[in-house]
């Protein structure tokens, strides 16, 4: 009995050097086995409204602040955090389209909320500047710390979180949020969408006059930028409506503080200000809103009339009496990004009576099969929409 004791004590003893091993030098194995789709996960899935045809269900839950996403060509999802201060991947490591996996490949960050990849790298938004860890796929158990690629950002918090994405051109794309609800900021990086080299040098600005952009993507024919920016508080419940904006040309002003939707000169700095001098929206994306997330929708997988299209989380109203948004929209634009159709593709994380929420929508990406993963940070999951006709 005693020499079983002492096996006993030995095992411990190695558990735990192991444990405190794994805490001293960041080793990051998985964390505790995601739960598969179907799963009891309190998530009341059955009340949302999709087209016939169409389903949602759960890719991944338990993502504590699922923010922005991004998703690498080995199908790892990287997802950014705004309330907390870290960076997950999920993997789907057994090929049955769900991901059982998650690991934290960053901790301790300033609001990280934009994830990036480009050629093996993961590049992480965090409020003043921009981290790299590179060759992050081989290494997500024990990725170290990243490098930092930029640090001269505006280190304020008020619209401070970025999404931030890689163009056609190569280049880093960052938006700078207003400091503030209105202000007319004399530092002009504010109120714009930047834009960088991936070693972080040659910022430059790219379009002005954008109050808060935390979603865009490029057409895939004319590889033009198109984004969401969210209107400006306090002037009612119904004024102004967020936006959804295309740019055609290097710096483009779109209004803001000045006009807002395209047609209301602001009250205060309006005043002199005409709004046919600003770029106007390609669609009013309602009041108060939120538009985050947009991608445009290119694969056989979903039918023609849900094909080539942007759809666009909207994450849903804070301080409007009655709620308004907590959905998906879809919107059709023409080859000259002329606005032909703006629907309802997703509803019903908002009670019908608009009282009760109890999902928020953020980001969207197409995987290669078509699905479409959409990211919550208030339900706190990664969904999974699919086309499985009858």
């Amino acid at each position: 009995m005693k020499k079983l004791a002492y096996i006993v004590v030995i095992l411990v003893a190695i558990a735990a050097i192991a444990y405190y091993a794994m805490l001293k030098y960041s080793l990051n194995p998985p964390i505790k086995a995601l739960s598969k789709t179907n799963f009891a996960s309190g998530l009341p899935l059955d009340s949302l409204s999709l087209p016939e045809g169409f389903v949602i269900d759960i890719y991944a839950k338990d993502v504590d602040n699922a923010r922005s996403i991004c998703l690498s060509p080995k199908n790892t999802l990287y997802v950014g955090n705004r309330d907390k201060d870290k960076v997950y991947a999920l993997r789907d490591e057994d090929g049955d389209g769900y991901a059982e996996k998650k690991y934290i490949v960053f901790s301790g960050g300033h609001m990280p909320n934009g994830v990036a990849f480009k050629d093996g790298d993961l590049y992480i938004a965090e409020v003043n500047r921009i981290l790299k860890i590179e060759d992050i796929e081989s290494k997500l158990a024990n990725p170290g710390q990243p490098i930092v690629v930029y640090d001269k950002l505006p280190n304020i918090e008020h619209h401070g979180w970025k999404y931030i994405a890689f163009g056609p051109d190569g280049k880093l794309y960052i938006p700078v949020g207003a400091p503030c609800n209105c202000c007319d900021d004399k530092d002009s990086i504010f109120n714009t969408i930047t834009r960088m080299n991936a070693d972080g040098t040659g910022l430059e600005i790219v379009a002005d006059g954008v109050r808060n952009s935390v979603g865009f993507t490029w057409h895939p024919d004319n590889k033009q930028l198109w984004f969401t920016d969210n209107g400006r508080d306090m002037l009612g419940d119904d004024v102004p409506s967020c936006e959804l904006n295309h740019i055609t040309q290097m710096k483009q002003h779109f209004g803001f503080p000045y006009c807002h939707q395209g047609d209301i000169l602001d009250p205060e700095f309006g005043k002199g200000k005409n709004c046919n001098d600003y770029t106007k929206p390609v669609a009013k994306m309602g009041p108060h809103t939120a538009p985050l997330g947009i991608e445009y929708y290119r694969n056989p997988a979903f039918p023609p009339a849900y094909n080539d299209v942007f759809f666009i989380a909207k994450h849903g109203s804070w301080n409007r009496k009655e709620k308004i948004g907590y959905d998906i929209d879809m919107v059709r634009v023409d080859a000259s990004g002329n606005l032909i159709e703006q629907k309802t593709f997703i509803s019903g994380w908002l009670s019908k009576d608009k009282k009760d929420v109890w999902g928020r929508p953020v980001d969207i990406e197409v995987m290669k099969d078509g699905s479409m993963l959409i990211s919550d940070d208030y339900a706190n999951c990664i969904y999974k929409v699919s086309y499985q006709p009858k």
